[in-house]
């Protein structure tokens, strides 16, 4: 089986978060371009490919963090999912919540996965590449 590569956007405002999901996205075998936005806004203009994101790439996968400036992850994943031209891409939402009500809400938003970020640099960076690897290697998606 062929693993071919795919645009994935992360919707991330904490820097720390996006070195550290670049790291782990390097160090697996399948070299995924990612993107980086870092508000809800931003992500829905990128989805959307609206100014300045006109020639965006269709990412495969996103990953969203819940805890956004301007427009939250809850509010980013009703609007994508509530998009016909958007609502197959799949989105993991990755955050530091724990709390029961945040995962319940994402799931009923139609996340397709919630995962909470460790704390430990190696556990994140181990999670990041485990999410990555099962996105490529593991499950069809739908064309871009």
């Amino acid at each position: 089986m062929t693993v071919k590569p795919i645009e994935v956007l992360l919707v991330e405002d904490d820097p720390g978060d996006v070195v550290m999901t670049r790291e782990a996205l390097a160090e697996s075998k399948v070299m995924n371009q990612l993107h980086v936005v870092s508000n809800g806004e931003d992500a829905m203009r990128f989805l959307r490919r609206e100014a300045p994101y006109e020639d965006a790439p269709r990412p495969g996968l996103v990953l969203l963090d819940l805890n956004l400036p301007r427009l939250d992850g809850r509010e980013v994943l009703a609007l994508v999912k509530g998009d016909p031209d958007l609502r197959r891409i799949p989105i993991v939402v990755l955050t530091t919540s724990q709390a029961e009500e945040d995962v319940l809400r994402s799931y009923d938003l139609h996340a397709n996965a919630f995962v909470t970020k460790p704390v430990d640099f190696d556990r994140f960076l181990e999670v990041v590449r485990q999410v990555d690897n099962f996105y490529i290697s593991v499950v069809s998606l739908p064309k871009t």
